[in-house]
């Protein structure tokens, strides 16, 4: 069995954290939406798990009932932030696919 060369394992170290690095800047360009109440509350967040945007339909606004609302988008809200933390680890996988075939089984890289 050969050792591992120690330099070229470094060089696969550091693309890795290159190509991480520059996934880690892209999130912010992956947008996803969340929606509640059929798609009356919707809600447009990136990949880097920030609200870009809340839209509510007019019709579903109404000071008596200002509680439901309230609940919409909270449930809106979260839907898309579980919809962006999904889409950032799908992207991070990405990024990292491939670049260390050498690492033991089960080992996996924090963030990913």
């Amino acid at each position: 069995m050969s050792k591992p060369n120690l330099g070229a394992l470094m060089g696969q170290f550091q693309k890795v954290q290159e190509k991480l690095a520059k996934a880690q800047e892209e999130l912010a360009s992956i947008e996803v939406e969340g929606s509640s109440g059929g798609g009356m509350v919707t809600v447009l967040a990136n990949a880097k798990q920030e609200i870009l945007r809340i839209k509510i339909e007019q019709e579903i606004v109404n000071s008596e009932e200002i509680d439901m609302l309230e609940d919409l988008i909270v449930a809106a809200v979260n839907h898309a932030l579980e919809k962006a933390q999904q889409a950032a680890s799908e992207h991070m996988q990405q990024a990292a696919g491939g670049l260390l075939p050498n690492l033991p089984g089960g080992f996996k890289i924090p963030g990913l």
